[in-house]
């Protein structure tokens, strides 16, 4: 394979003829996703807020694939966008098989600082914007022929401190995907979320970097496989969820995030030298660490 495509580990083509959206396709986990779900044969749609990033991951899948992806600038808090968005992709494409339901963000507040407006915006982007999309692709397409769609949520098992708009956010889509899974099924449709833990991704150079750095070193040293995470690592349990091979799951929602909720203040961390560390995946040839956590350990 050449160095200039995604190396999967799932089968060539194994999505060949079907139509995927998936939202902030941008940056990040949604880019890496995009590409992989792309090289696998799918035809994908990027929707985001920002067209520049749409079109710069558009033009990449395009010289890695040789496809050119439908884009669509939308703001996903917004129905009637909504609507229209999604009915656009069916239009273009004919269909719609899958939903990478990943459009999100946040910034770090406490609780008490946290103005209505704030709370409010992560809330509809995180949690209310999630729902319209799923529930567009459900009446426009998913209802009548199936689908499958994957949530992108976070790791919030015990509360988010410091981004606790986020959280409740986080959570509620993970009861929404539950719920949407029972619903749905009578259409054959399959809803689960993935949630992410701390992958070392381009969000991680937006905050201050004066108290980032110190921070991080922190955070790698809590997370029981003692590393942060890589885009590919997200996006291929979402890839696996959309696949043939999961169709008898729904309902469940998988953790990449190292073990970091199963750590416990009774056991010591884990010193590298003890045991060979596990190695990261990373298949994405566009990937690029962030520099936030280079050389985290110098």
């Amino acid at each position: 394979m050449s160095a200039h495509q995604y190396r999967s580990v799932f089968q060539p083509e194994a999505f060949k003829g079907q139509a995927i959206l998936v939202t902030g396709a941008g940056s990040g986990i949604g880019r890496c996703t995009a590409h992989e779900l792309a090289a696998l044969g799918a035809q994908v749609g990027l929707l985001g807020r920002k067209i520049e990033l749409l079109q710069k991951t558009a033009l990449e899948i395009e010289e890695a694939t040789g496809q050119k992806p439908w884009t669509c600038s939308a703001d996903i808090r917004n129905e009637d966008s909504v609507k229209a968005a999604v009915g656009d992709f069916i239009q273009h494409h004919g269909r719609l098989d899958g939903l990478v339901n990943n459009a999100g963000g946040q910034f770090p507040a406490p609780l008490e600082s946290l103005s209505l407006n704030g709370w409010e915006a992560v809330i509809k982007t995180n949690l209310t914007g999630g729902y319209l999309v799923a529930r567009e692709a459900v009446l426009q397409w998913m209802g009548q022929h199936g689908g499958a769609m994957v949530n992108i949520i976070a790791d919030m098992w015990s509360g988010m401190p410091g981004m606790g708009h986020s959280g409740a956010a986080r959570a509620g889509m993970l009861n929404f995907t539950e719920t949407a899974a029972c619903e749905w099924a009578r259409f054959g449709v399959r809803v689960n979320a993935v949630a992410p833990g701390w992958i070392a991704s381009s969000g991680f150079d937006k905050y201050d970097p004066t108290t980032q750095r110190p921070q991080l070193k922190r955070l790698k040293k809590i997370v029981p496989l003692q590393r942060f995470g890589t885009e590919s690592e997200v996006a291929a349990p979402i890839v696996f969820l959309l696949s043939e091979a999961a169709h008898f799951i729904t309902g469940t929602c998988i953790r990449v995030d190292g073990g970091v909720p199963n750590a416990r203040h009774t056991w010591p961390t884990r010193q590298a030298a003890q045991t060979p560390a596990i190695a990261a995946y990373n298949g994405f040839h566009l990937y690029s660490e962030p520099k936030a956590t280079q050389n985290l350990d110098d």
